[in-house]
C-alpha cells in the first residue's frame, strides 16, 4: 500500500515582487483518500498550477456547480469556497497574490476576477504558457519559485512598459491593509473616517477595485482566522476558535462558517482529509 505524504514548501518572492504576490507554495500530495477539499476564500487571489493531472474544481461546495479541469487556474477574491476534486493525489504550486497584484501582473482590477476561475494562461497569455513549461521542466522546488519570480516579474515589467491600466486609488491599498491589519476586526466607518472619505464612498471604491465590499472582505478576514485556527493538527475547540478571531459567539461562527464553506464546522472537519497536512 502507498505510503501516505503530504509535503508543503512555502516560499516568499523575490523582494521586488512583495507588494504584489504574498507566497509561493509547493504541495506535493500521495496516498491519501479521495475527496473534495474546500478552498477556503481569503485575502488572497489564488493561482494553482498543477504539475501532473489537471485540476478539477468547481466553483461551489456541494451546490450543483459544475466541475472544471484546468492545468492552471486564476481566481479572484471569493465569498464561498472552491470545490477542489482529488483522486488522493496532487502535485502543484500555489501563489497568493494581493489585490495590488492583480493590476500588475495581470493587467486588470482584482474586481474583474472576483467569484470567477479562469485558465491562468488567459490572463498571462504566452507568459502563462511558459510558465508552467518551466514548473513542470524544474525538478526542485527551488527551482520553482527560482522560475516564478522571473516570469511574475517579466509580466510587471511588461504591465509598468505597456501602463495597461491606471493604478489603485492609494487610499484603497490603505483600506486594504488596515483590513488586512485588523484581521477583520475594525469598524468600516472608522477606516472611512480616518481616510477622510464617507462610508459609502469607501464601499463604493472599495468593491469597484477589490470586488468585495469592505464588510464583506472583513468577513472573509475573519472567517480565514478562524480557519487557520481550526485547520491545525491539534485545533481548538469551537468555541475558543471563534472566541480568538473576533466572532460574538459560536453560533454567528457557525453561520458564518456554513456560508463560506457550504458545511457546518463539524461536517467540514470530518469531510476534509488534507487537514493538518503542511
Amino acid at each position: 500500500m502507498e505510503d501516505h505524504t503530504a509535503t508543503g514548501i512555502g516560499a516568499r518572492p523575490a523582494p521586488a515582487l512583495r507588494q504584489y504576490v504574498d507566497s509561493y507554495v509547493g504541495f506535493d500530495l500521495r496516498g491519501l483518500p479521495a475527496g473534495v477539499h474546500c478552498g477556503p476564500p481569503s485575502r488572497a487571489l489564488t493561482a494553482v498550477i498543477s504539475l501532473s493531472d489537471p485540476l478539477q474544481v468547481a466553483a461551489g461546495v456541494d451546490d450543483g456547480s459544475p466541475v472544471t479541469r484546468f492545468s492552471s487556474v486564476a481566481g479572484g477574491l471569493m465569498c464561498r469556497s472552491v470545490a477542489i476534486h482529488h483522486d488522493g493525489r496532487q502535485q502543484g504550486v500555489q501563489v497568493s497574490l494581493t489585490p495590488l497584484g492583480a493590476r500588475a501582473i495581470y493587467g486588470m482590477p482584482a474586481a474583474e476576477l472576483a467569484h470567477r476561475l479562469v485558465p491562468l494562461d488567459e490572463l498571462l497569455g504566452a507568459l502563462g504558457v511558459e510558465l508552467v513549461d518551466r514548473l513542470r521542466s524544474a525538478t526542485a522546488w527551488a527551482a520553482r519559485f527560482t522560475a516564478l519570480d522571473e516570469l511574475l516579474l517579466r509580466a510587471v515589467g511588461r504591465g509598468a512598459c505597456g501602463d495597461r491600466v491606471p493604478r489603485e486609488r492609494p487610499e484603497v491599498a490603505e483600506a486594504w491593509r488596515r483590513l488586512v491589519a485588523a484581521r477583520g476586526c475594525v469598524q468600516v466607518g472608522a477606516v472611512a473616517a480616518e481616510l477622510g472619505w464617507s462610508r459609502r464612498y469607501l464601499t463604493e471604491r472599495f468593491r469597484g477595485e477589490v470586488g468585495l465590499s469592505p464588510k464583506t472582505f472583513a468577513r472573509v478576514l475573519r472567517f480565514e482566522h478562524a480557519h487557520e485556527l481550526a485547520a491545525t493538527q491539534d485545533p481548538l475547540p469551537w468555541a475558543d476558535v471563534a472566541t480568538v478571531s473576533g466572532y460574538a459567539d459560536q453560533a454567528h461562527l457557525v453561520r458564518d462558517w456554513r456560508e463560506f464553506t457550504g458545511r457546518s464546522p463539524t461536517a467540514w472537519r470530518r469531510s476534509e482529509v488534507l487537514l493538518g497536512t503542511g
